[in-house]
């Protein structure tokens, strides 16, 4: 039976349900506030360069494998990607810095060399632990139904294995358990960075997290055109498989009939039917209000305190001199443990870790690190997600910009001044990302319980599903992707029970006007 599904967002999720929603014959319109696909795999304009304004790490390729191949097509037919051979580089100062390799033979060397034989084996015991973790939650959690207690995951993993759950180390903090592999204080530093991928803290996010570098050191890719051609690639799938997509299309409320949804009302006023949603957006959004009062009652609010981290970015096209950048490069606090009191405290850090892409290092297989001309770039900087309720003064933000400068500098990058640029705030991201504060990772991984906190794919609303990287199984972008695999699973499968147990039932109505009707942009 084929249903009308409507599709609230184009990021990644949204992306993912409405490329496996029509390969499987359902009828799919996509309806995005923005002029462009992706959501936050963006990209902006700066210095006549067009840079990647959203998240820049490509891992679990075989995510976007399998769902291509679900499709009838394979990814490489829609983009180049090929693996990285540095994962990243690292510095804390100007006397060197630390790589990490696609070989791990290569990094373990690498670890030595840099801070001695005992730091190497702590790596090798690392790497292990952080390999079984993955390994236990892959299939059962990662990629299985959201479970809202323990109990459910520890079935599906299996008695079998318990003693591999205890393993986890869910009571355990991340900044704790790393202690017990490095002595070095910027290795347990630049492991703990790991928890910041779900935009938490390596001092309250749980051990369990440590197979975030399990799942880097498998692979990194990087894709010719950056994120943003992932996502358009994304969006040619599902056209190819009927999808429609409306742009600049914002919608206003989800309408739901008898406690279960009937359709869209856009800002437009204009109506559609459907027989089923997805809603692309955080579940603040949801929670708020954004799309009605019955659809705010359809997912648990989340408190201000429990958000994720949130971020000034730098987007700039601008001279690098001094540091040898890879495409994935890590200048790091002097003191972490303050950087991250600070944010919890709604302070910028006042000696922050700076993450940069430098986007055109490797960017093709045939490009060369440039050499006196100006190069892409994005700057990250971990923020507190306050946007809701604070506006940085031109003084602050150019207080944050020499801070930053200042973590560049002090590892010998320096950036020519000034630099053409665009910056995007906590209130920036909040204003692009409606009832999040800015938080660009939806709920903090902070505690054991915070994995079965977040939001799953069905929702209190018959017919209402959310998928994106606020949901289950987590931020990023594979799995945001899982998230849309997963709300199209759950939809399908209810569909089906509907078959089985309500033979007579007839979905939607009367369309006023058919979720695949309507302009592509």
């Amino acid at each position: 039976m084929s249903a009308r599904v409507a599709i609230i967002g184009s990021g990644i999720g949204g992306l993912a349900s409405a490329a496996l929603l029509a390969a499987r014959g359902h009828q799919v319109a996509v309806y995005e506030k923005e002029a462009w696909t992706g959501g936050k795999a963006r990209r902006i304009e700066v210095d006549g360069q067009h840079i990647d304004a959203g998240p820049t790490v490509f891992t679990m390729r075989d995510v976007f494998d399998g769902i291509f191949r679900e499709c009838g097509t394979r990814l490489d037919d829609y983009i180049s990607v090929r693996r990285a051979e540095v994962i990243a580089r690292h510095a804390w100062d100007d006397t060197g810095h630390l790589d990490l390799f696609a070989d791990p033979l290569r990094s373990e060397a690498a670890i030595g060399d840099f801070a001695g034989t005992k730091a190497a084996q702590g790596y090798r015991d690392f790497r292990a632990e952080a390999a079984r973790i993955y390994n236990v939650l892959n299939e059962p959690f990662m990629r299985g139904p959201k479970a809202s207690t323990p109990l459910p995951m520890m079935a599906r993993i299996g008695l079998t294995r318990l003693p591999e759950m205890a393993a986890m180390k869910p009571f355990e903090s991340m900044w704790h358990a790393l202690g017990k592999h490095f002595e070095d204080p910027r290795l347990r530093q630049l492991f703990g960075r790991y928890s910041t991928y779900c935009g938490s803290s390596p001092f309250e996010a749980p051990a369990t997290l440590m197979l975030i570098a399990h799942v880097e050191a498998t692979g990194v890719w990087l894709i010719d055109g950056g994120m943003n051609a992932l996502a358009n690639a994304l969006r040619k799938l599902g056209e190819s498989k009927g999808a429609v997509y409306r742009f600049e299309t914002p919608v206003a409320e989800i309408l739901t009939s008898k406690s279960a949804v009937r359709g869209l009302r856009l800002v437009s006023g204009e109506q559609i039917e459907a027989d089923r949603v997805i809603c692309n957006a955080d579940p603040a959004a949801l929670s708020s209000g954004k799309f009605g009062g019955r659809a705010a009652l359809s997912v648990a609010k989340m408190p201000p305190h429990k958000r994720s981290l949130s971020a000034f970015v730098w987007f700039a096209h601008a001279k690098a001199s001094g540091f040898d950048l890879q495409h994935h490069n890590v200048f790091f606090s002097p003191d972490y443990a303050r950087e991250f009191q600070q944010i919890a405290s709604g302070q910028m850090p006042s000696d922050p870790t700076a993450y940069v892409c430098a986007q055109d290092r490797g960017a093709s297989a045939y490009s060369q690190a440039p050499s006196d001309k100006r190069e892409r770039i994005q700057i990250i900087v971990n923020a507190p997600a306050n946007g809701d309720i604070y506006s940085y003064t031109q003084e602050e933000i150019a207080q944050c910009t020499d801070q930053m400068r200042n973590s560049l500098t002090r590892c010998g990058l320096e950036l020519e001044s000034p630099m053409p640029h665009q910056l995007a705030t906590p209130e920036d991201w909040g204003k692009l990302f409606p009832s999040t504060g800015g938080a660009l990772y939806g709920r903090a991984s902070h505690g054991w319980a915070a994995s079965f906190q977040r939001q799953g794919p069905k929702t209190k609303i018959p017919g209402l599903y959310c998928a994106g990287g606020a949901t289950h199984p987590g931020a990023g972008v594979p799995m945001a992707a899982l998230s849309g695999q997963l709300a199209a699973n759950t939809l399908c499968s209810d569909l089906a029970s509907m078959r089985r147990f309500h033979r007579g039932a007839i979905l939607g109505g009367t369309s006023t006007r058919s979720a695949t009707t309507g302009s592509t942009a």
